[in-house]
């Protein structure tokens, strides 16, 4: 969020075109004793639409997805499900092979996984809008950019690029988020990333749509659901509760968390309460 070299959230829409493009993920990693959840968010300076007159546009853009990985004893783990943002709604996959299945929530579709000709292992695949940024499960199709984890971000050579590096940024460390989270020039509000209407500037923000929405963004501790029962930021901060109340859960899943950078360390619940399994 940073890329025009400072962390003042309301001159992105402007210096969008100015910079280069290079890819970069937020992600952050929260454990219990049984499994890791993994949420990545995606920063984008400009929201905007392809049709004209009957929809908004916002300046910044986060959207992203929470993954649960079994602690299964390999170094990795298993991907087990996944829950992604598109814009105020939620959507629940789960891979081949997966034992999870819906519970409180029906599971929208298969996660697809895919061996990365970059490090050879088996990734999830998930695919964006290029304008509004809904984030769901890659669901086929040949257009776009294709990104790949890497250890440097790139830069597109152009919208039908099929390799491109993504970094990824630690939420909790000192290049992330969260310790910029009382940051005025960054969030207009808890959560909420800052944001203005640019004027005089090329295809500013809000021309020739309904309008320019202020303040509209959210990091992922406040990410929501605008009709499912998680409350507002639990896919970040409780991940181990959204998971119990979207599926059904076979393996023994501990909602005590060992690591949790969003919150203090959680007192343990009682054992009873420790499995999540629905009949």
């Amino acid at each position: 969020m940073d890329f025009d070299g400072n962390w003042d959230a309301r001159d992105n829409w402007e210096h969008a075109e100015r910079y280069p493009a290079a890819a970069y993920a937020y992600a952050s990693v929260v454990e219990t004793p049984t499994h890791w959840f993994v949420v990545y968010m995606f920063f984008h300076a400009r929201d905007w639409t392809n049709r004209p007159f009957f929809d908004s546009e916002h300046e910044n853009d986060a959207e992203g997805l929470l993954l649960a990985v079994e602690k299964d004893g390999t170094p990795y783990g298993r991907v087990r499900a996944a829950i992604t943002v598109a814009h105020g709604d939620f959507y629940s996959y789960v891979p081949l092979g997966s034992p999870w299945s819906t519970g409180g929530e029906t599971v929208d579709g298969t996660l697809p996984m895919q061996v990365s000709p970059r490090d050879g292992r088996a990734h999830p695949v998930t695919a964006q809008e290029a304008h509004g940024h809904a984030l769901k499960a890659y669901s086929g199709g040949s257009r776009g950019v294709v990104y790949y984890p890497a250890a440097e971000a790139g830069v597109p050579r152009g919208p039908g690029d099929r390799d491109v590096g993504y970094r990824i940024v630690d939420l909790f460390g000192p290049d992330g988020l969260w310790t910029r989270r009382a940051d005025p020039d960054l969030l207009a509000a808890p959560g909420t990333f800052a944001s203005d209407a640019p004027q005089g500037v090329r295809d500013g923000c809000g021309n020739g749509t309904f309008r320019c929405k202020l303040d509209a963004a959210h990091a992922p501790w406040a990410w929501d659901d605008h009709d499912d029962r998680p409350g507002r930021g639990e896919l970040a901060t409780d991940p181990a509760s959204v998971v119990a109340a979207y599926f059904t859960i076979p393996e023994p899943l501990s909602r005590t968390y060992v690591s949790n950078g969003y919150r203090p360390p959680s007192r343990p619940i009682p054992a009873g309460a420790a499995r999540s399994r629905r009949v």
